[in-house]
């Protein structure tokens, strides 16, 4: 299973956050990285262990911050394990059920991260933005 980043990527959200955050927009991506690997982490341990409870903050967090960067593939596997959880919690039962997402989740994350690290390097041509769209100074472009 190969992910395209535009499968993975909403970049019209991506271009927004980096726009919001200007000059700290690189930091705030490294805060990703360290987050996200400390999530799909805990995630792993909590299916391990054999514990709802403990799937519940890490994949809410690692949701969140998907959602900021537009790494909608990733934030949605993120719910799903967030709101399946949540019910097994409610229900008092492990999540075995939830072995298949969570062998995902570290490959689509570490995708997700190599996409946006990628595009948010110094080096990377920017997208072209549409006909008729701000660009990144704020100007239209229309070509």
């Amino acid at each position: 299973m190969t992910d395209k980043p535009d499968d993975l990527i909403d970049w019209k959200t991506f271009t927004e956050t980096r726009n919001l955050l200007g000059a700290g927009f690189v930091r705030i991506l490294g805060y990703f990285r360290e987050d996200g690997t400390k999530s799909v982490a805990a995630i792993e341990e909590a299916l391990r262990l054999k514990d709802s409870a403990k799937l519940v903050i890490p994949a809410h967090t690692l949701k969140g911050e998907s959602w900021q960067f537009g790494a909608d593939k990733l934030a949605l596997l993120a719910e799903e394990i967030e709101m399946s959880a949540r019910h097994y919690v409610e229900i008092q039962i492990d999540p075995s059920e939830l072995v298949e997402k969570i062998v995902r989740l570290r490959p689509v994350f570490e995708a997700t991260l190599s996409a946006l690290e990628s595009e948010a390097s110094p080096l990377v041509e920017r997208r072209p933005v549409s006909f008729g769209q701000r660009n990144a100074l704020g100007g239209m472009s229309y070509g």
